[in-house]
């Protein structure tokens, strides 16, 4: 009950180029194979991030924890700049409330200063 997928090779193409097996170009096929139908909800995911980071001489666990530190990192900035927002607008009415006053009670002593 193996059912991990085939691992990922490298291929040489009818030109020359190298290529994944699991990004070969359409027209291709393999000889000693018959052609397989994927379809599209069981398609592997794209591995373009991890492939250059691995290249570039990235380790595997500096990929492991962008996978999963990238999502929490994206949501604790979100819940950041919510706070963030909430109090500028904390700061706004307060700010209105005192010029409101302010202003209101410069208004009385100036209308007690004309009777």
């Amino acid at each position: 009950m193996n059912n991990l997928p085939e691992p990922v090779r490298v291929v040489q193409l009818p030109d020359g180029t190298p290529a994944y097996t699991d990004h070969l170009p359409a027209t291709y096929q393999p000889t000693n194979t018959a052609p397989q139908v994927i379809h599209v909800h069981q398609a592997p995911p794209d591995r373009t991030v991890q492939r250059l980071t691995l290249g570039a001489g990235v380790g595997a666990g500096a990929v492991a924890a962008g996978v999963y530190f990238g999502p929490l990192l994206v949501g604790v900035l979100t819940a950041i700049a919510a706070n963030l927002a909430l109090l500028a607008l904390v700061a706004a009415v307060c700010a209105w409330g005192v010029v409101t006053v302010v202003k209101s009670v410069s208004d009385t002593k100036t209308a007690r200063k004309r009777r």
